[in-house]
């Protein structure tokens, strides 16, 4: 799989989980999915991403090229703090 092909099914990916996890009472609102940091290995890829939705969730997407299949981890950031030494 070339990148921008990976690149392009992540996306696919990511938008339809965060559409099909939605309030099914409000209405569908306008986000963009975008690629946080992304490397390829050989034959392998892997990709983080996040949309322009407010809900705190980020997506890891690893495509393993020997077996052809593609894993989906989403996570929510619950917290985001600075320590100092």
């Amino acid at each position: 799989m070339e990148n921008q092909e990976f690149i392009a099914k992540c996306k696919e990916e990511v938008r339809k989980y965060a559409e099909e996890h939605l309030d099914k009472s409000d209405t569908m609102p306008q986000f963009e999915v975008f690629v946080v940091w992304c490397c390829k290995t050989l034959q392998n890829h892997k990709a983080l991403l996040s949309t322009t939705l407010s809900d705190g969730m980020y997506y890891e997407l690893t495509y393993n090229g020997d077996k052809a299949e593609l894993y989906f981890d989403a996570y929510k950031k619950f917290e985001n703090k600075c320590i100092k030494d």
